[in-house]
């Protein structure tokens, strides 16, 4: 019977240990940076698609209270810029915005990576991110800027009947 006793209690105090490390994991810090992608499973917030290109991915992290925040998951980063325009945290400074470097898929700060135009993207917005500056390469607010004149003059068109003519919207961007 004493056996038994130890034996239970042993278990029981293992299981308490790992409680512990599991609570301790959660509370470690203030949570940063990007999260693993749920690839061909994870939609994209704006809108819908299954992530599955790993080269053009976004993720914004939305802070809350506290320590706190959310991921969002983006498959192009057309959707992300134009998903973060109207939100009212966009420009807090706890506000995390990442992409994939499309050469070698590693996470970058979107606001401090190089934008390459004319690549074939989810969203057809055609632009992929680099970590370093490259001829021609454009920065984060002229990438932010050319995909609101897509998104404009899209809109525009598919409500003129014109959508088949979109490839002329962006300079660099994929012809007929």
């Amino acid at each position: 019977m004493n056996r038994e006793w130890t034996r239970l209690a042993s278990w029981g105090l293992g299981g308490l240990f790992l409680c512990w490390l599991a609570l301790a994991g959660c509370s470690s810090g203030p949570e940063q940076g990007p999260v693993p992608v749920r690839w061909d499973q994870q939609a994209c917030e704006r809108c819908g698609m299954v992530l599955s290109d790993r080269r053009y991915a976004a993720e914004i992290r939305e802070p809350l209270a506290g320590d706190r925040s959310r991921v969002h998951f983006f498959d192009d980063f057309g959707c992300a810029v134009l998903w973060l325009a109207d939100k009212p945290w966009r420009g807090d400074s706890r506000t995390e915005f990442w992409v994939k470097d499309w050469r070698n898929g590693h996470w970058i700060d979107a606001r401090h990576a190089t934008y390459i135009t004319g690549k074939h993207t989810p969203m057809d917005y055609g632009l992929a991110a680099q970590s370093d500056p490259a001829p021609g390469g454009l920065t984060y607010r002229q990438a932010v800027a050319r995909v609101q004149a897509v998104e404009e003059k899209g809109a525009h068109a598919i409500h003129h009947g014109e959508a088949g003519h979109l490839e002329s919207i962006a300079p660099g961007s994929r012809g007929p």
